[in-house]
């Protein structure tokens, strides 16, 4: 009786264990079809605690559209609306105000530091009456779907760092940008597309440079760059096939190298090998894809009326704001769009005037587009730049010409969709706009509340090089959940 007691108890066991096995590799192929990077070999040691390719939680977004304004547009001409300015237009920014900051070469031998107040009246929108510029009336009519931050705040003082640092999490180069973190984390929605692209556009006014290095996978595998679209006829570089090539002798090709490949990757157990294999089949992928989406022709005459007329015409900043959508709409994780020409020293009312005009109607668009698509809830819209300006001018004070320095003690960001509260303004600055006084946010901060949005603990989108781990928010960075719904 025992014997047989025992021998039972085995075959239970036995079963519970096949059960299970069954039903672990169940999960396991379910797994790989939901989540394709699953089991794809991704190199690094990203700690236990995080997975390439699986949330950490469930994500209020799952794409990211990023509308950089390089140059740093002047908070005080836009979002953070400071009548004071005007009251003591003229007069000497009280030392008290500006404490020890330290100045840009451009103004720290100025003897005289002269309130300047915006040129341009503003006025309240939506339900909450957010105050905004009248160069921006288009970003006023959708106050309701954005939430406004005027307390992000920044260390770094010059273009190059600041704008590096928004980027990637750092002011040195060589480290990792956002796009290509979101992708390392989540991997790519559509096997035909990138995760991560990036498009270029450029106003008329005063320019800052971008550089490869703001969409540089730096020490993660290189499938995680970002792919730059060009307004050219080939929108991607090098993604037709040669002359006297075809489809079928290109496939043919691809398959020989990916066999060499195979043997060095084999010999040496170099992740780039791989990477670069993955990389040439994207490309084979992408000639069919790309075409399509770069094709606005079959929009109707509502999406262009809404975007503007501009919209039709490559590299423009509305055409990308429309190519922006159709990226994500397809499945693109992170679309990172830079607009240059905000850096107004001089001339700051004409040049901003124009800058605005070019990014107002698309701006806006851009969130109505999703919202009527039903797609603004899963993606993260997010409009700035990399710094604000000064409250006071830069050299000679005239009523309609004057110019602003850099300032990274307070600027504005806005937010819209992605599971981030619409209709909000959130944090304050000083009656001078100079000083942060309520809720101040910094970049690492920000950087946090845009990977939770996605689904990831920044704490543990890790990544080991060089014998330590990275994330993009290095060792600080808080989400700010007052904003998020």
């Amino acid at each position: 009786m025992e014997k047989e007691f025992l021998e039972h108890g085995l075959h239970l066991n036995r079963r519970k264990f096949l059960s299970r096995l069954s039903l672990g590799i169940g999960s396991a192929a379910l797994g790989s079809l939901l989540i394709p990077d699953l089991f794809s070999g991704l190199s690094g040691d990203s700690g236990a605690d995080f997975i390439p390719g699986i949330p950490n939680f469930a994500p209020k977004a799952k794409r990211i559209i990023y509308l950089f304004q390089d140059g740093a547009p002047s908070q005080l001409e836009s979002f953070d609306y400071k009548p004071k300015l005007r009251e003591m237009m003229g007069q000497e920014l009280p030392a008290s105000i500006r404490g020890s900051q330290i100045l840009t070469g451009m103004t720290a031998n100025q003897k005289s530091f002269p309130l300047a107040g915006s040129y341009y009246d503003f006025k309240q929108y939506g339900r909450h009456g957010a105050w905004v510029s009248d160069l921006f009336p288009h970003i006023g009519s959708i106050a309701d779907d954005i939430c406004i931050i005027k307390s992000i705040y920044t260390e770094a003082i010059n273009h190059d760092p600041a704008l590096t640092f928004f980027q990637t999490g750092a002011q040195q180069g060589n480290r990792p940008s956002m796009g290509s973190w979101v992708s390392y984390g989540l991997g790519s929605e559509n096997k035909n597309l990138p995760a991560f692209t990036v498009l270029l556009s450029k106003g008329k006014g005063n320019g800052q440079g971008v550089y490869s290095k703001l969409w540089s996978n730096g020490f993660l595998d290189s499938i995680h760059q970002g792919v730059l679209f060009s307004s050219s006829e080939n929108p991607v570089l090098y993604l037709n096939n040669p002359e006297g090539l075809d489809r079928n002798e290109r496939r043919k090709m691809l398959d020989k190298l990916a066999e060499l490949n195979d043997i060095s990757a084999n010999e040496f157990h170099d992740p780039e090998i791989t990477a670069k294999v993955q990389q040439y089949e994207m490309a084979y992928r992408m000639q069919t894809a790309v075409p399509d989406i770069m094709d606005v022709s079959k929009e109707s005459d509502d999406i262009v009326k809404m975007y503007g007329p501009e919209c039709l015409v490559p590299g423009t900043y509305a055409a990308n704001c429309l190519l922006a959508r159709k990226l994500s709409e397809n499945g693109v994780r992170f679309v990172q769009l830079y607009h240059q020409g905000w850096d107004q020293h001089t001339n700051l009312p004409m040049e901003m005037a124009g800058q605005a005009r070019d990014v107002d109607q698309a701006s806006a668009a851009l969130v109505t587009d999703l919202k009527q698509r039903g797609l603004l809830d899963e993606t993260l819209v997010i409009w700035g730049g990399e710094f604000g300006r000064t409250n006071y001018s830069q050299g000679k004070l005239e009523k309609a010409n004057y110019g602003r320095d850099h300032h990274p003690r307070c600027f504005c960001v806005w937010m819209a969709g992605g599971g981030v509260t619409p209709g909000m303004v959130y944090g304050e600055t000083d009656d001078f706009g100079y000083n942060i006084t309520q809720n101040p946010v910094h970049v690492h901060d920000f950087h946090a509340t845009v990977l939770n949005q996605m689904g990831i603990d920044h704490t543990k989108l890790t990544f080991k090089s060089l014998g330590r781990r990275y994330r993009l928010t290095d060792v600080a960075g808080n989400v700010v959940r007052d904003i998020i719904s």
